[in-house]
């Protein structure tokens, strides 16, 4: 649902030398501390509507955005609404990746309940669905019910420990039928339909698949680079060595040393559109696919419909296979470009909704995530910033 190994410069592109006494003059390095601090998990006496946000606010979400806000005002309740300042109207125009990433944080909050003995009774749009564009409207009324016989959910043990993985995974180690199994399982709770093509997968038919959606993939990927307005979008909230990082907790994090350097020193304009044949924008396209050539397997889900309660579920059943993945020790990415609804990017929705037997507009392709194992000896990956409870609430709560 975002994109951290966002610009790459190399060959061609500034040529610096910085000397020792200069780099000692930079704490400027790396994701501090507080800006994940949240992956800690609350403290044990935190209020109960507390305990179950700061837990539900590590969903994954679009350009980790984070663009929610609680209501606290009253007991027993929390009425979640968006902030209308942390959407993504140009690569999300009409808000659907939003709502799924709400739903995400949702899922995650009714997992936490139930550990908690709590029922989370979810209330959607109360106060009427939004129609083309999301707007000030509440997305969710939640109510506590307390309830004893209410089992725990086994995948709230994995909330702390689900990453997104962007990193290039082994293509020689293929998921098993027993995987398989566990991401469907994971996703039947919600009214979607899950698909896999994984190599080694139900026969030979999986492998034209794949091929097919690593070719599409790819293509989006290329067309969102080179189209200005979404790649603008990302610019914006590219947050670039540790201050920014610190200051922001949300968007894209960059905190590779050359890349830092050169926003310090003036030679990297986040303010341009960097040319299609731009060193930065071709040496991206190598990566991504070199990163989709190592991927085993992809994960979609669909709807029958597109309805904003369906965009809601589908977010819920995709924390839910996250976290099944987590259990599972897989990797996970979102590569959700075909995904999106902006103009330039028309053929490929209908490219993907074709080939995954998901004809538009009857139906609704709302993820498509790759899927597989880390190579032997990678290190495990670090959280994604988070902007933390007191910010996620709403102003009048804060206080």
């Amino acid at each position: 649902m975002e994109r951290r190994k966002f610009i790459r410069l190399a060959g061609g592109g500034a040529v610096m030398a910085v000397s020792a006494v200069a780099l000692s003059a930079f704490t400027v390095f790396g994701v501090p501390d507080s800006a994940v601090a949240a992956w800690q998990g609350p403290a044990p006496d935190t209020e109960l509507r507390r305990w179950l946000l700061s837990y539900a606010l590590l969903a994954p979400n679009p350009h980790n955005m984070q663009p929610w806000l609680a209501d606290l005002g009253m007991p027993g309740e929390i009425v979640l609404r968006l902030d209308p300042q942390r959407l993504l109207p140009a690569t999300d125009p009409y808000g659907r990746q939003i709502l799924m990433g709400t739903g995400a944080m949702l899922e995650l909050l009714v997992l936490a309940a139930a550990e908690r003995g709590q029922r989370a009774e979810l209330q959607l749009f109360p106060d009427g669905e939004p129609a083309e564009r999301l707007d000030g409207r509440a997305v969710a009324r939640i109510r506590l019910l307390p309830d004893a016989a209410l089992p725990r959910d086994p995948l709230f043990a994995q909330v702390l420990r689900r990453r997104t993985d962007r990193r290039a995974y082994d293509p020689t180690r293929a998921l098993s039928a027993a995987d398989a199994q566990a991401l469907a399982a994971a996703a039947a709770a919600l009214p979607l339909r899950f698909g896999l093509a994984r190599v080694a997968g139900k026969g030979a038919a999986d492998a034209p698949r794949l091929d097919a959606i690593r070719t599409l993939v790819r293509e989006a990927w290329r067309i969102e680079l080179t189209a200005e307005a979404p790649m603008m979008e990302s610019m914006r909230v590219l947050r670039v060595g540790t201050a920014e990082i610190d200051q922001h907790r949300d968007g894209i994090t960059i905190d590779s040393p050359g890349l830092v350097l050169l926003a310090k020193t003036g030679l990297f304009d986040r303010s341009q559109f960097p040319a299609p044949d731009s060193t930065a924008t071709t040496g991206q396209i190598r990566d991504f696919v070199k990163v989709t050539a190592s991927t085993p397997a992809y994960l979609w889900l669909v709807s029958e419909g597109n309805r904003r309660a369906q965009q809601i579920d589908a977010g819920r059943a995709y924390a839910r296979v996250a976290l099944a993945g987590t259990a599972a020790g897989l990797a996970m990415h979102p590569n959700e470009q075909a995904l999106q609804e902006y103009p330039q990017m028309a053929t490929q929705y209908q490219t993907v909704h074709n080939l995954l037997n998901a004809p538009a507009p009857r139906f609704t392709v709302q993820m498509l995530a790759r899927v597989g194992h880390l190579p032997a000896g990678t290190a495990a990956l670090g959280p994604a910033p988070r902007r933390g409870l007191d910010r996620q609430l709403a102003p009048e709560v804060r206080a």
